[in-house]
């Protein structure tokens, strides 16, 4: 475990950032490639105090998403000599008491996503009370200063939402449909919220249960059938946008699919002309920021952002740019 007051000269850490650089350039053809064959950043371990971090989201199990987060966060905890354990949990309630778990064990650190922050502010919280620094990712944009975190490591979902509108008025849409795959999560309502801000056509929201794919498919299928007149089915996950274009077909719809965030699939469905573009916010930058970030903090006190957030998107994916990305989403670090 990390021993508090233990902090070495930053001359060192620089050292330790610069080896990790000249190792990474001696790679080729993408992401550099950690011992044993993984993709990630780890080609170099710092010579710094062994830590560990705990990981804590509310990823469901099998989203490759979350599985793209996690691999950014394994190549941080491999270069920084961290033991990182990942827990995850959909349930507000259920991923509060993993944050309990990990304050229990005594963890050096904790990154951690907050999409309720009803239920997960006072966890958080009591993290920092108890002298664990804590850095935020992915979900809680607009309340993670109020929990005392130190970074947040994301997007502002608000603004992604509206530049999604934006491109939507540009691109000729004339309805769209909004399909949040689970209800009461801050960061789903604000891209959607979003939308609406800046979109000049019709809208429309509907929820899907995103734990099941069949029902996802057929929600939106019947959708389709009872509006002729939506134009952009707009997910907000790259699976749930794979489960649209199955959707369309059902249906014999026209419609258009677009999203936030990639796959290795969705890539090669915007390849294929399936999809139109994503929203991408970096979900391996997001992993990685959370666990080097807190890696800074513990060995030299530093703090990413002057108390701002550390915006890793939007960005946009289309046909434009999707060739330069596609190796890169094979490797599973976009």
């Amino acid at each position: 475990m990390f021993r508090a007051g233990r902090h070495l000269p930053l001359s060192v850490i620089i050292a330790a950032v610069l080896a990790l650089l000249l190792a990474a350039c001696s790679e080729t053809g993408g992401a550099p490639r950690a011992e044993g064959g993984g993709t990630g950043q780890a080609v170099a371990q710092a010579d710094t105090p062994a830590a560990t971090i705990a990981l804590v989201t509310h990823g469901p199990q099998g989203d490759t998403f979350w599985d793209i987060i996690r691999t950014g966060a394994e190549a941080a905890a491999q270069k920084d000599n961290i033991t990182l354990e990942y827990a995850s949990d959909a349930d507000p309630s259920q991923q509060a008491n993993l944050i309990q778990n990990a304050i229990d064990r005594g963890v050096d650190g904790i990154a951690v996503t907050m999409p309720s922050s009803e239920a997960l502010s006072r966890p958080i919280q009591q993290a920092v009370e108890a002298g664990i620094p804590v850095t935020m990712l992915n979900a809680g944009f607009q309340d993670w200063r109020n929990t005392g975190a130190l970074m947040y490591f994301g997007q502002d979902e608000g603004v992604a939402g509206e530049a999604a509108g934006e491109r939507l008025n540009e691109e000729g849409a004339t309805k769209v449909l909004c399909v949040p795959q689970e209800q009461g999560q801050s960061q789903l309502e604000a891209r959607c919220d979003g939308v609406d801000q800046t979109f000049q056509g019709d809208y429309e929201k509907v929820y899907v249960d995103g734990t099941n794919m069949p029902s996802v498919q057929s929600t939106i299928s019947s959708k389709l059938q009872q509006d002729p007149n939506i134009s952009h089915v707009l997910t907000l996950g790259a699976p749930f946008a794979l489960t649209a274009v199955s959707a369309i077909e059902e249906a014999g719809s026209e419609a258009q699919v677009v999203t936030f965030d990639t796959n290795a699939e969705l890539v090669q469905a915007i390849q294929s002309g399936d999809v139109l573009w994503a929203i991408d916010q970096q979900p391996y930058l997001q992993g990685y920021g959370s666990i080097d970030g807190l890696w800074l903090y513990l060995n030299n006190r530093n703090v990413i952002g002057g108390g701002e957030a550390v915006l890793t998107g939007p960005a946009f994916i289309d046909e434009s740019n999707i060739d330069a990305i596609a190796e890169l989403a094979r490797q599973g670090t976009r």
